[in-house]
């Protein structure tokens, strides 16, 4: 029986467009169930498909620092987030829950 290679999957290699990149952060934020960590890295895939130098400098951030702040391991500051999110070109938004 021949071996399957098989690769890991990195969701950054398929966010092309801005609307891929904002659909996936609204699913990410719709799963999260409250989970700043896990939002997070969400925001750190959309920035490694984006380039993360790049958008370090737009942030105004150092490269190690998002990454650290995006990792997923802990959740970064709303400070942080809403620069992260400005650099993506991506706008925070509410909405009403009907409850």
């Amino acid at each position: 029986m021949a071996k399957t290679a098989t690769s890991r999957y990195d969701v950054a290699e398929h966010l092309r467009s801005p609307e891929e990149m904002a659909a996936y952060l609204e699913a990410c934020i719709d799963e999260a169930d409250g989970n700043a960590a896990f939002i997070a890295k969400a925001l750190g895939d959309i920035a490694r498909a984006k380039g993360m130098s790049q958008v370090a400098r737009d942030a105004g951030l150092s490269r190690e620092s998002l990454y650290k702040a995006l990792s997923g391991d802990r959740a970064p500051s709303f400070d942080t987030v809403l620069k992260v999110m400005g650099a993506l070109g991506l706008k925070l938004h509410a909405e009403a829950v009907n409850q």
